[in-house]
């Protein structure tokens, strides 16, 4: 699936491209500083009102809350949406992987907002179709990813997530698995271990697998699927859309140990003969269109592998086709809405 969609996923990024090019203010400084968070008053324990459980809201903020370990990064504005918020770019040095790539955020404006001052944010990273080098399409403002988490959020139908968009692979040739192919850039350690760190360096984020997601389309949702599947301590979630489900890159060469490690049906089959519980379960959102292939393959994973702590739901997109405007589609149907029943939600302080 993932060698058949590249022309169509294509046609969308340089939309996203052309759209994000006559940015008045694309390439000036950015800050995604948000308000400083506040000791609590003097009397209170814990500077908030009440909750049912007699602690406080600042007190529950707090604990689930990790702040910005830095360094801070050098952000640069990539677009601007209506609202007033910015997508971000910066080249990141990952420090495990020894990768560098682009990596593009932005932040909802609850971010900004002083009674999220002592408050962690979800991160949910997203993920392109195709080989996702050297642009990441969600960067752009056409595909409304962002100014659709914004609506959301307003309608009660989704969290007000962190959005961060990296580089999916280091060139254009060839495509990674999102994986640490022997001999290869460690992509899968860019992707699991780099931009996560990245994120908590510059951003209030949880310190619990609670608010880290991933979504993807085509081989963006093959790279989220095995990263939830191959670290179920560190992410919670995931949107895979129009997902293969097995690896596919010619990379892998006679490393079929390796492979193997990195195969989403072997990860699921394991994990789903485990204990279920509400630390352990992972949640996968898939997601197809009507006029794509692969549904059976989906409904096969689903069907042997929704078991246990491995939570499942497919979203079949009517009309749909293997596209990312039809999945932020079924993304609001109902998919962005099943996950972030799942996730922590930003935790105001009075």
């Amino acid at each position: 699936m993932k060698r058949l969609s590249k022309a169509l996923i294509a046609a969308v990024a340089i939309g996203s491209v052309a759209l994000v090019a006559g940015c008045s203010d694309e390439g000036d400084p950015v800050s995604f500083d948000g308000p400083s968070a506040k000791a609590p008053a003097a009397g209170q324990s814990g500077g908030g009102a009440q909750d049912s459980n007699g602690g406080t809201a600042a007190n529950e903020a707090s604990a689930k809350t990790l702040m910005p370990t830095g360094p801070k990064a050098s952000f640069t504005t990539q677009n601007t949406l209506d609202d007033g918020t910015k997508i971000g770019v910066t080249t990141l040095e990952g420090a495990k992987s020894g990768f560098t790539g682009k990596v593009w955020v932005w932040a909802p404006k609850q971010y900004f907002d002083p009674q999220y001052a002592n408050s962690g944010f979800p991160v949910l990273i997203a993920l392109p179709g195709g080989n996702g080098y050297p642009k990441n399409y969600w960067m752009g403002t056409d595909l409304k990813l962002q100014s659709s988490i914004s609506k959301w959020s307003k309608e009660g139908k989704s969290l007000p997530f962190i959005v961060v968009m990296p580089v999916l692979n280091p060139d254009a040739k060839y495509y990674y698995d999102g994986s640490d192919i022997p001999g290869q850039p460690k992509m899968g350690t860019w992707m699991s271990e780099d931009v996560p760190d990245f994120v908590k360096a510059n951003f209030r984020t949880f310190k619990s697998r609670d608010g880290w997601a991933f979504m993807g389309s085509s081989s963006g949702a093959f790279v989220g699927l095995k990263s939830v599947l191959q670290h179920p301590d560190k992410f919670k979630a995931v949107i895979a859309s129009g997902p293969d489900t097995v690896p596919d890159s010619p990379l892998w060469g006679s490393h079929t140990k390796e492979k193997a490690a990195n195969n989403p049906e072997k990860l699921a089959k394991a994990l789903s003969t485990s204990p279920a519980g509400k630390d352990k379960d992972v949640c996968l959102a898939f997601q197809i269109g009507t006029k794509e292939r692969g549904m059976n393959n989906l409904k096969h994973f689903i069907r042997n592998y929704g078991k246990g702590p491995v939570k499942t739901r497919l979203q079949i997109i009517q009309g749909g086709e293997h596209n990312a405007k039809t999945y932020v589609k079924g993304m609001e149907d109902g998919t962005i809405q099943w996950i972030s029943e799942h996730m922590q939600a930003p935790i105001p302080t009075p």
